[in-house]
């Protein structure tokens, strides 16, 4: 990697580089993508080689304020380096766009409504955390408490990479706040995560293939949004996709906020399509209920959280649902990467085994 940068600050440097402006471009974003995987690494090799000295100070003077002020700087760099590993997983094409993600409420009734916005919550907790932007485009009120549906756009850098394991269906169990009796309900809510696809050039839209729909917002916004036709449902005849947004103020911002949700939706059958994944699609969903989570959340008779993919268990329940769910979404990514690695180790390894047979 370092031969390739070494070769693109070669190629910038050039007297006749500017002459083809378009791939001079290209050539930059490519170099600053280079530096933004190399530079962490050599950030930390230098804070390890600090870290080193001053180990060496602690115990040469026997200093027990230098070897603590050592043992959290290595803490500190624990951290960093757990974080520079996981956004190195982060390579797929659209892993650094923002994510578009969607919960829906499932089998439950008012407790999974009310599970839709708990873990809601926890998603925007989690995104706050990481200092990314949350903007809720789109929100149905359930009918006693929660919410049984909501669309949010979580804008920072790698929001889809990080999130795209979360795709699936939640199972909380606990002591219902809604049962008189006070018994013991299982609540199921999906979610969905998608890369925001904001350049006309990802998908084409025939204009032609839309139903577009307007209707009064039934979501908080004040008086405007109560007295007027400002939200917008667009429906993708082809595929049957349909898409609404109502939290903005103007019918036109709803319109092009619906429009992205729509091109990141078409994006996202598309690369399914191409990856053969047909069963995965909306249309053949696994239904919101009992045997098909991925992962399940328990808050009675003890607290868990498990990841019924990586099976990775966390006892603090609450401590995930305040947006602590990093070891997840670390676990997956490690998952997908270690399957990429099988799968190629596989296919090149194939031909020797055709030849030997």
């Amino acid at each position: 990697m370092r031969n390739q940068i070494a070769q693109l600050e070669a190629q910038a440097s050039a007297s006749d580089f500017w002459s083809r402006p378009q791939q001079a471009q290209e050539t930059l974003q490519h170099l600053a993508a280079l530096k933004a995987q190399v530079e962490p690494w050599d950030a930390l090799r230098a804070r390890a080689k600090a870290l080193e000295d001053l180990l060496a100070l602690a115990l040469q003077e026997d200093d027990e304020s230098v070897a603590l002020a050592a043992e959290g700087e290595m803490q500190q760099l624990e951290a960093e380096l757990d974080r520079v590993e996981t956004q190195a997983l982060l390579s797929g094409p659209y892993d650094r766009h923002n994510a578009l993600l969607t919960i829906n409420s499932g089998a439950g009734g008012t407790d999974a409504q009310d599970w839709a916005e708990m873990l809601l919550r926890m998603y925007v907790r989690w995104a706050t955390e990481h200092q990314m932007e949350v903007r809720v485009l789109d929100r149905t009120e359930g009918e006693e408490a929660g919410l049984a549906s909501a669309t949010a756009e979580i804008r920072g850098a790698y929001a889809y990479g990080y999130l795209k394991g979360e795709t699936g269906i939640h199972r909380l169990v606990r002591i219902s706040p809604f049962d008189a009796n006070r018994r013991r309900h299982t609540s199921f809510a999906s979610v969905e995560v998608l890369p925001e696809m904001e350049e006309q050039k990802e998908v084409e839209i025939e204009a032609d293939d839309l139903r577009i729909d307007t209707f009064r917002s039934s979501g908080a916004g004040g008086q405007h949004v109560n007295k007027t036709d400002s939200a917008v449902r667009i429906t993708h005849l082809p595929t049957g996709i349909v898409v609404q947004c109502q939290n903005e103020r103007s019918q036109h911002q709803n319109r092009e906020v619906a429009m992205r949700i729509l091109r990141s939706r078409l994006a996202d059958l598309q690369r399914r399509q191409q990856e053969q994944q047909l069963a995965q699609l909306r249309g053949e969903q696994a239904d919101i209920s009992w045997g098909n989570q991925m992962r399940s959340y328990f808050l009675h008779p003890y607290t868990l959280v498990k990841d019924h993919r990586t099976q990775v268990e966390i006892g603090d329940a609450h401590g995930v649902l305040g947006g602590a769910i990093d070891p997840f979404l670390q676990a997956f990514l490690r998952q997908q990467a270690a399957s990429r690695q099988a799968r190629g180790t596989s296919a090149a390894a194939s031909p020797t085994t055709r030849r030997a047979r």
